[in-house]
C-alpha cells in the first residue's frame, strides 16, 4: 500500500481466502445477474408453476451460463454462490421446492438442519481454527 491508496482488486481477492465463506462482491453480482432474476421470478406464482412443469425449458428462457443453469437444477447451492448467486434470491428456489431457508442452508455446511439449528442457537461456526485458504495448504 502506498500512502493511503490500495489496490482494489489485491483487497476484494483477500475475501476468496475466507473458508467456508463467499463475499457478495459487485463482480458476484455482475456475474449472477441473470440467475439472480431467474430465481426472482419464481415470485410470481405463474412463473413457480412453470418451473416445476418443466425446469429445463423454463430456465433456458434465461440467458444464464450452462454452469449456472446445472448448479440450480442440481440446487447445488454452495456452486451456486460460486457463479454470482446470491442466498437471499437463490431462496426462492428452495422454496419453491418447498424448503425451509435452515433445511436449505444446511445441505450447503454438509450438517442436518437440526445439527446447523444447533449450531446457530449455540452462536454459529466457532472463531477459532483455519481462518485462511492459503494458511491451510
Amino acid at each position: 500500500m502506498t500512502g493511503r491508496t490500495r489496490d482494489i482488486h489485491a483487497y476484494l481477492a483477500e475475501f476468496d481466502d475466507i473458508p467456508g465463506t463467499r463475499v457478495y462482491t459487485a463482480k458476484r453480482a455482475r456475474q449472477g445477474y441473470w440467475m439472480n432474476q431467474f430465481a426472482m421470478s419464481l415470485m410470481k406464482a405463474e412463473n413457480r408453476e412453470r418451473w416445476k412443469a418443466d425446469e429445463r425449458a423454463y430456465i433456458d428462457e434465461w440467458p444464464m451460463t450452462e454452469d449456472q443453469k446445472q448448479a440450480v437444477l442440481d440446487r447445488d447451492y454452495n456452486r451456486c454462490l460460486d457463479l454470482g448467486g446470491n442466498i437471499y434470491f437463490l431462496a426462492k428456489v428452495f422454496s419453491t421446492d418447498g424448503l425451509s431457508f435452515l433445511q436449505a442452508v444446511g445441505t450447503m455446511t454438509g450438517m442436518s438442519p437440526q445439527d446447523y439449528q444447533a449450531m446457530m442457537i449455540a452462536g454459529g461456526r466457532s472463531p477459532e481454527g483455519v481462518r485462511s485458504i492459503r494458511e491451510k495448504r
